[in-house]
């Protein structure tokens, strides 16, 4: 749209000039790249957690191949659906990013938890682990998505901005879970190899982590056989509950979160019987201010129109930021705009 309008300036006669007083575009691309940021760290989290506790890269393969599967499969219905990537769609992916890796995860583990206690080959590891998870994958899947199915049939404004949120959660979660009771076994059957009873057992980093990760879990064995955690437990849940509350009520409310979009507006009324001439004025005077500040780019005034209502003494203003990560960027002309003749 720019370069068109860059193209239409041109043809435009002597002393005219278009712009872009109101443009979105910027913050929604900059909202964007950071959640492909998030969704790229979420995949490197998964990967190191996975080499962490199993310590075999073929296990980290199989969530890194499943999640990408799943997030196409959830961009090809949004593409159905007459659904665009925004803000609110990309914000689902990334809460759907751990719910996706989960169901991969849970396969795998159970998948080698097998073949290190059983000794039994991949595919008949694959097999048993999943005649045991299969019914909890399907539950969680079903209370996942009876969560959010509800807010896309929200109405008024609600409906209309967490629509497109929910469809991206509940298509996530649906290939998650798809993909966790066919492909995600298929590969386990196919990409690990059979393991060796006390595989664990070893030396530098890995094996002093195993060592601790043992010791940690038989001292959290035993408290649990001895009773201890109905009373920390107790307290625990007291003080998290806590938490919540002060967080609660320190957070601010708000409709949608208040963020800076790179501009923002300025409504000027003077006194009923003001001219434009004294309005006029006061935007000048506004005007100068604002654009000796250095975060400014650019601004443009329209006179007779305003928040408030129209005539002589109101006025609208368009101020626009400099790019967020710009501080060179040169300042546009002041442009302003008369709706009204005195």
């Amino acid at each position: 749209m720019q370069a068109r309008l860059a193209e239409l300036n041109q043809a435009l006669p002597a002393g005219m000039s278009s712009s872009i007083p109101f443009n979105t575009a910027p913050f929604v691309k900059v909202s964007i790249e950071k959640v492909i940021h998030t969704l790229i760290e979420a995949m490197v989290l998964v990967f190191l957690v996975m080499l962490l506790f199993l310590q075999n890269i073929r296990y980290t393969l199989i969530p890194a191949l499943v999640a990408p599967i799943a997030l196409l499969g959830t961009f090809t219905v949004m593409l159905l659906a007459g659904f665009s990537i925004n803000v609110l769609t990309m914000f689902g992916m990334v809460l759907a990013i751990g719910i996706i890796v989960d169901d991969a995860i849970v396969v795998v583990e159970n998948v080698e938890r097998i073949m290190a206690k059983e000794g039994l080959s991949p595919k008949d590891a694959t097999i048993k682990a999943m005649k045991e998870i299969t019914g909890a994958v399907v539950g969680i899947t079903l209370v996942l998505t009876v969560v959010f199915i509800p807010m896309a049939f929200s109405s008024g404004s609600v409906g209309v901005i967490y629509k497109q949120f929910a469809l991206a959660m509940v298509v996530s979660i649906l290939f998650s879970a798809f993909l966790a009771l066919t492909l995600t076994p298929a590969l386990c059957a196919t990409l690990l190899k059979p393991i060796k009873p006390g595989h664990h057992d070893k030396g530098g980093f890995f094996g002093m982590f195993n060592r601790a990760l043992k010791r940690m879990t038989a001292r959290y064995e035993s408290r649990v056989e001895a009773g201890r955690p109905q009373r920390s437990g107790h307290a625990g849940v007291c003080g998290h509950r806590r938490v919540l509350v002060f967080a609660f009520r320190q957070l601010p409310s708000a409709f949608l979160p208040e963020e800076d979009q790179g501009y923002f507006m300025t409504s000027i009324q003077l006194p009923a019987n003001a001219t434009t001439e004294r309005t006029l004025d006061v935007v000048k005077a506004y005007e100068e201010y604002v654009m000796a500040r250095p975060a400014v780019d650019g601004n443009m005034s329209i006179l007779g129109f305003g928040f408030s209502g129209s005539g002589a003494n109101t006025a609208l203003t368009f101020t626009t930021l400099k790019d967020w990560g710009s501080a060179t960027v040169p300042r546009r002309r002041v442009k302003r705009k008369e709706l009204s003749r005195p």
